[in-house]
């Protein structure tokens, strides 16, 4: 369990510090981070650290498209967590 922790913890720090430096990139008009490398955080767990990046930085808020797929990755996990601790 104590793994478990660690490795959102990494994740979620990683995934804040992601969105906080395309947003960085952005504001300079350099090359930026794929929004499928973005996406890939939060699918493996990095939901929370993610939104609060994006909430902070005020960074993907109004793209419609990325709030889409970010709420889709969000929900599907709520659902599997739900259904993992409802049957399990």
């Amino acid at each position: 369990m104590k793994i478990l922790f660690y490795y959102f913890l990494i994740l979620n720090v990683m995934a804040f510090f992601q969105i906080a430096y395309d947003k960085h990139l952005a504001k300079t008009q350099k090359l930026r981070i794929p929004e499928r490398s973005l996406l890939g955080f939060v699918f493996l767990g990095g939901t929370v650290g993610s939104g609060l990046s994006m909430l902070i930085f005020r960074h993907k808020t109004s793209k419609i498209s990325y709030l889409c797929k970010y709420f889709g990755i969000v929900s599907t996990q709520i659902l599997i967590a739900w259904f993992w601790f409802y049957w399990f």
